[in-house]
């Protein structure tokens, strides 16, 4: 199982990537070993995920949802 989440960072920003484990992932980010954009804007919240099957799918999902602005992936978040 393949996932794209969006996190929310402690300065208000956004930050979606993608992950074959999520839980881990997230705690990697909020040990400050995660990506460095998010290392320094700790600590960081889930808000938003989608599960996929495979990687290819999953890859191809967050591309798209890294293109949108940030008004439609709060919408995105609150299910709109």
């Amino acid at each position: 199982m393949y996932y794209v989440y969006i996190i929310k960072c402690s300065d208000d920003t956004l930050y979606t990537g993608f992950t074959n484990s999520l839980e881990n992932r997230i705690e990697t980010h909020n040990k400050g070993k995660g990506a460095k954009y998010t290392r320094g804007r700790l600590p960081v919240k889930l808000c938003y995920y989608e599960e996929f099957d495979n990687k290819n799918d999953a890859l191809k999902r967050e591309c798209s949802i890294k293109k949108l602005t940030r008004k439609n992936k709060f919408k995105l978040i609150k299910g709109e």
